[in-house]
């Protein structure tokens, strides 16, 4: 993998795309005047991780649309909290102040956001992410990132990246150390109206969850494990949960309560 920055970096960000380029083990590379589709051809590499002033953006292939972390559809979700409004996530999790919760499958960290804003500041969020660029993305992407509302920022800023497996992360913890445990894998019936969930799919984790995963996960946590996935998935059967459905979308929560 190759790491650049901008065409006219500033002193930060050739630092933080030198960091990262360390991190991921990849080839840092100045930018020069190329478009990255020139730089990419230019190399034996398909893979490319682009530092910029606002973000750090990753391009795989041909693809033309880059991963880059955004809170997307968790920002409306936060500022319905913010009004006094209910989220099915934090609803049937009875998530609240002080909170500790643990996310194993993070992706871009959207319903972790929502957590640690439930959670507050008394409340702590880990979210676990297996693939090393997606971490590093998405942690640099949290602790930077501005929506212009100060509580929710602070929220974000809150979230713990911790990269690595989500067993091997539960396996070290002791029994009943986090109030909720959470999965959000990616799911075996795509929804594949979610655009926004496309350039994810060509980095993210594919595998299935695991019956080991959900027993430490019940060892784990105190009040209850959480997995969200497409309605009419055999994942719930199969691992255990029980099956409650959103309203009318697509998606639905699976609750082991405990």
């Amino acid at each position: 993998m190759i790491v650049t920055t901008s065409v006219k970096p500033s002193r930060r960000a050739l630092s933080q795309a030198a960091r990262l380029a360390g991190e991921l083990s990849a080839r840092l590379q100045a930018r020069g005047n190329m478009t990255v589709r020139k730089l990419l051809s230019q190399s034996n590499d398909e893979r490319v991780l682009v530092v910029t002033e606002q973000e750090v953006r990753y391009y795989e292939g041909q693809a033309e649309t880059p991963l880059y972390f955004h809170p997307s559809m968790a920002f409306v979700r936060v500022k319905r909290l913010r009004r006094g409004d209910t989220d099915p996530l934090i609803q049937l999790t009875a998530c609240r102040e002080g909170d500790r919760i643990i996310d194993c499958t993070a992706g871009l960290a959207s319903d972790s956001l929502v957590f640690a804003y439930a959670a507050g500041s008394g409340g702590s969020v880990t979210a676990v992410e297996s693939e090393p660029v997606l971490c590093a993305l998405v942690r640099e992407g949290l602790a930077s990132y501005e929506t212009g509302l100060p509580d929710v920022d602070a929220a974000m800023r809150r979230i713990e990246m911790h990269g690595g497996d989500h067993l091997r992360y539960l396996e070290g913890l002791p029994d009943k150390s986090a109030d909720i445990v959470y999965f959000d894998p990616m799911f075996r019936q795509p929804i594949h109206e979610s655009s926004s969930m496309e350039p994810l799919r060509a980095i993210a984790n594919m595998s299935a969850l695991s019956p080991e995963s959900i027993d430490q996960a019940k060892r784990v946590a105190r009040r209850c494990v959480i997995m969200k996935e497409h309605q009419t998935s055999g994942e719930f059967d199969r691992l255990g949960f029980e099956r409650r459905h959103v309203n009318t979308s697509k998606i639905a929560y699976g609750v082991i309560e405990l």
